[in-house]
């Protein structure tokens, strides 16, 4: 059973501002509770049905630093950003991001993506690809929102995401640059390197204007039908299919 405290804590959490000042964020569901618990990351609490804990008692022991809180469903709802809690709720602290590896392969630029299923949608679809790097712009939704979160799916453990300056990172970058835009190339017409770094922008402004101006090329997904625009997630999605596929 939780403390009156406690809830008052795991409830904080929900607020940027005490996510960013405990430096944690809230992992919640099955799946990436206990692919968090695969893993040498440092969790402070587990909040969980005593059901799921029964069946996860190894992977528990793992992480002696962490609290475990059995609880009933009723009071795991009082405390879930989900709409339907799932069983178990961590609090995990924050990874410091890695030191990005640049030398190859393929990488996301995020400029101004405001919406937090778009991000974490774009972290799982590097996650799937084995994209080494997540690049956000400040303006950028938070990393570790329980929305953002929710929609990796888990990526965090596998790629690394973090916030970055955007203009002096790409204009130093040794790779090359392709912007998603409505008006760039027909991506299946171009002839694609091995490694360079995939730049998507804002959901309804698109790139800045000034990051433009550092890419190599500009580049689209053709259309074939009447919609007027893709959604950010989606065509990131395509367009790491389209780098990826013969390399």
């Amino acid at each position: 059973m939780l403390s009156k405290a406690q809830i008052k804590y795991i409830r904080s959490l929900s607020s940027h501002k005490f996510r960013k000042l405990e430096g944690v964020f809230l992992a919640e569901g099955d799946k990436i509770a206990s692919e968090w618990l695969e893993t040498h990351g440092k969790i402070r609490m587990v909040v969980a049905l005593e059901s799921w804990l029964a069946g996860k008692l190894h992977s528990i022991h793992a992480h002696p630093e962490a609290l475990v809180v059995a609880v009933e469903e009723a009071e795991l709802a009082t405390v879930s950003c989900l709409q339907t809690p799932n069983k178990v709720l961590l609090v995990v602290e924050q990874p410091q991001p890695r030191a990005p590896q640049l030398s190859g392969g393929w990488h996301f630029a995020l400029d101004d993506i405001r919406d937090p299923g778009n991000l974490g949608t774009i972290i799982r679809i590097a996650d799937w690809f084995g994209m080494a790097n997540v690049f956000c712009s400040p303006n950028c939704a938070e990393i570790y929102s329980p929305k953002v979160v929710q929609a990796a799916m888990g990526g965090h453990l596998r790629v690394n995401v973090c916030e970055q300056e955007l203009t002096t990172f790409l204009r130093q970058s040794m790779l090359p640059v392709f912007g998603a835009t409505i008006d760039g190339e027909n991506y299946l017409d171009m002839k694609l390197p091995k490694a360079g770094i995939l730049l998507i922008g804002n959901e309804s402004k698109g790139i800045a204007p000034g990051l433009v101006d550092l890419c190599a090329a500009l580049v689209t997904i053709p259309r074939y039908g009447g919609a007027e625009s893709l959604n950010a997630a989606v065509s990131a999605g395509i367009l790491a299919a389209g780098v990826h596929v013969g390399r």
